[in-house]
């Protein structure tokens, strides 16, 4: 082998190992700051601190002479309905039904299983959090629709970002231009940011219900893949 492939190799080793330390040091990043994140809200919830900011923004998003009118045109509660709705249990069990059902028959079942895991994991995580926290709908305005759970952290917020981030990786993956790669990475947040916003106008959650679910939900979806890159670079020692 001469100098010069030589030295070729030795740099796109580099620049490969480099890459790969930086996305560990991003995800671990990621999930440090969206650990600690949620624990400061979740402690400033059970303090009552966020009392004040969370009922002047729901109550801002009212008519100011009377809660039960959304402010915006007539179409708007209709139209944040639908948006709320891609974040609902049903719609999130059939994207990953489906994108499963794909995965076996392109027998990519590794990543199969870690999507799996990654959306039920998450899916008891919300739950559990739910239910040790037991914070009550918000009472201050009058809901836009029917909600019977819980409401700390919002279930809606912390699944989209899983589930959203989740697939939107799988599809990044296929792709070989960056530019894309981030577009469907960005589009991803942008739809579980446009969800937790939902969730606020509907008035079936507080806004620190929404802050707390993207937090857990970036927090698990980094933990996840991180599991999963070292479990691979084992695999392939």
């Amino acid at each position: 082998m001469s100098i010069k492939e030589n030295i070729l190799n030795i740099k796109e080793f580099l620049h490969n190992f480099a890459f790969r330390d930086l996305r560990v040091i991003v995800a671990a990043f990621i999930f440090i700051s969206a650990s600690w994140a949620f624990i400061e809200i979740a402690d400033e919830v059970n303090e009552g601190s966020t009392k004040a900011f969370d009922e002047t923004i729901l109550t801002t998003l009212r008519n100011a002479e009377n809660y039960e009118i959304p402010r915006g045109p007539k179409w708007l509660p209709e139209a944040v309905r639908d948006i709320t709705a891609l974040g609902g249990g049903m719609v999130l069990f059939l994207l990953t039904a489906s994108v499963a059902g794909f995965l076996i028959l392109q027998k990519e079942y590794k990543i199969m299983w870690l999507m799996l895991i990654t959306v039920a994991g998450g899916a008891l995580l919300s739950y559990g959090l739910k239910e040790f926290y037991a914070r009550e709908r918000p009472d201050v305005v009058l809901h836009l629709m029917a909600e019977t759970s819980l409401s700390f952290p919002s279930g809606h917020s912390m699944m989209s970002i899983v589930v959203y981030l989740a697939l939107g990786s799988l599809i990044a993956r296929l792709q070989t231009r960056r530019r894309i790669r981030v577009y469907i990475i960005t589009l991803a947040l942008f739809l579980s940011f446009l969800i937790g916003l939902s969730r606020i106008y509907l008035g079936v959650h507080y806004p620190t219900d929404v802050l707390a679910g993207w937090s857990v939900g970036l927090a698990w979806a980094s933990l996840v893949w991180f599991a999963a890159w070292y479990i691979q670079r084992k695999y392939d020692k």
